[in-house]
């Protein structure tokens, strides 16, 4: 894919600025919009896009107080002939956020848009208007596509460190202006406080922008909510939720680190006695729905985050959830597991949707690894987290439905299928083989692993020879949660060429250096 010309973003750069004035760190987090109802509506908290296709998209933002969401779009930064959107009353029954879905927009195009809040009971008066750009899917495949993806932020207990420029990979991303950002999970920590300082292992000290929601575990609702406000504090973030376009989907983190449906605790933890993590989920998932603008299958009550994004004729993006429909972690050693990490309707769906999809490349957006073996961590308890657990024998527990998965696809020659992951804090590369495995029903596949974007670094994990990975690549520390401040961030670029179709994959860190580079062809399977 030859470079593009990255797209004016003077307004872009004013609406950032804007939103950086309206912020005043930390006491804006927690002021009430009640005490601040005099002048106009601010968007202090910026904009953002979602889940764009080659016609629509989603645009998101806060408000300080009651008001009227209005975006106006257009084709040049001059705004001359807007066309107008008139979005949701932003009010305290959603934190006063609120998204506006645009429809009817031109395919591959830089569209650039504006938002304005109104004042419900006088229309004329508005605050100042805050910018954002992206662009479009293409209808044609020679316009190409770029994204970047990774997970894992403010996590450990580090969180936003001015000193060493905040969450700055955001701005590496962002200078490869890539088409959107596929966030791979773990968007917060709502398990994890964030104190005021820690100290390094030199002996210097990290210190943290704090919140009062920051200070303690995650319960109520305006706990969740106070924890996705706390990222946007970020003026990196903030500007690239401007400039860049997101797909986003959830890990264990927004709720409570490695939970489970059906799951109990308290007693012992920062949790009450007999805390029902089904409750916490409740509230974290309308948290989570209320600060991304994200597409669910309407007129469903769980607020279904699986779904298939259709970017152009090049890619299909296939957003699992690998959290919500899960049984319970356990030693996962059972021969049958019609469940597994999936459930069963999830898996019916993707099944479907890879064997209607025509596009070159089908990226299978997974929120933990397939033969990474990550444990619960629970004392005294051999649970694994995710698919793998150690047995490099036949399929067993939750491997049993990845590879009634993986038989599927060679059975029905589905070819281009990727499978890109976070969760384990580094960075490396996977191919798996049936040449190598003990399960042998499949086609060779890739699997990149990238993040933390901001949180603790781990050493890598140990692999799992069911599916018979070999691991090309991998950098990881040789210490447990090595903080931002000493490196190990990482992220993750995907270019797809427009003419040959090649797909492109480049590692790398949170300067933007590349540190491992992998190229695929189209239609190959075995590669």
């Amino acid at each position: 894919m030859s470079p593009r010309p990255l797209p004016g973003r003077r307004s872009v750069l004013r609406g950032s600025l804007a939103a950086s004035a309206a912020l005043t760190l930390p006491g804006a987090l927690g002021a009430a919009p009640a005490l601040a109802l005099s002048g106009r509506p601010r968007a202090g908290w910026g904009v953002q896009a979602g889940d764009v296709t080659a016609d629509s998209g989603l645009v998101w933002v806060r408000s300080d107080r009651p008001a009227r969401m209005i975006v106006e779009t257009s084709a040049t930064e001059s705004f001359r002939n807007p066309r107008r959107w008139h979005g949701p009353l932003l009010g305290p029954g959603s934190d006063f956020t609120g998204t506006a879905r645009l429809h009817g927009l031109p395919s591959g195009e830089q569209i650039h848009y504006r938002v304005l809040l109104a004042d419900p009971h006088d229309p004329r008066r508005t605050g100042e208007p805050v910018h954002g750009t992206f662009r479009t899917a293409p209808a044609r495949r020679r316009q190409g596509v770029r994204f970047v993806w990774s997970g894992d932020i403010a996590g450990q207990g580090w969180g936003i460190n001015e000193s060493i420029g905040g969450y700055r990979i955001f701005d590496a991303m962002a200078g490869l202006d890539p088409d959107f950002f596929l966030c791979s999970g773990d968007n917060i920590y709502a398990d994890g406080p964030i104190e005021a300082t820690a100290a390094l292992p030199d002996g210097s000290v990290y210190r943290n922008v704090t919140t009062e929601e920051k200070s303690h575990v995650a319960v109520s609702l305006a706990d969740y909510r106070g924890n996705f406000r706390y990222n946007l504090l970020d003026g990196a973030l903030r500007r690239f939720n401007a400039q860049v376009p997101g797909i986003i989907q959830w890990d264990d983190h927004e709720v409570r680190n490695n939970w489970y449906p059906g799951e109990v605790i308290g007693g012992g933890t920062p949790y009450p006695p007999g805390t029902r993590l089904d409750d916490l989920a409740v509230r974290a998932r309308r948290a989570f729905s209320e600060y991304f603008p994200i597409s669910t299958v309407s007129g469903r009550p769980d607020g279904r985050i699986y779904r298939v994004h259709h970017h152009g004729p090049l890619l299909d993006v296939f957003v699992l959830d690998m959290r919500t429909y899960r049984n319970a972690n356990s030693p996962d050693d059972q021969k049958h597991d019609p469940q597994g990490i999936l459930g069963e309707e999830q898996l019916r769906w993707l099944k479907r949707e890879l064997s209607r999809s025509r596009a070159v490349w089908k990226v299978i957006a997974a929120d933990m690894p397939l033969g990474l073996v990550v444990p619960d961590g629970v004392e005294g308890k051999p649970n694994f987290e995710a698919v793998a657990q150690g047995d490099p024998g036949a399929p067993l527990g939750r491997e049993l439905q990845i590879a009634e998965l993986l038989r599927f696809v060679k059975h029905r020659r589905i070819t281009g299928t990727v499978w890109l992951t976070a969760d384990v804090h580094h960075t490396s590369a996977q191919h798996y083989d049936p040449s190598r495995a003990a399960f042998k029903d499949f086609a060779p596949f890739w699997e990149f692993v990238s993040g933390p974007l901001n949180a603790g670094a781990f050493p890598a994990s140990e692999l799992d020879g069911t599916f018979g990975p070999d691991r090309v690549f991998v950098k990881a520390p040789a210490v447990a949660n090595v903080s931002p401040a000493e490196g190990y961030q990482f992220f993750g670029e995907v270019d797809i060429d427009g003419g040959s179709g090649e797909l492109t994959v480049r590692l790398r860190e949170q300067d933007g250096s590349v540190l491992f580079t992998k190229v695929l062809q189209p239609g190959r399977v075995g590669q």
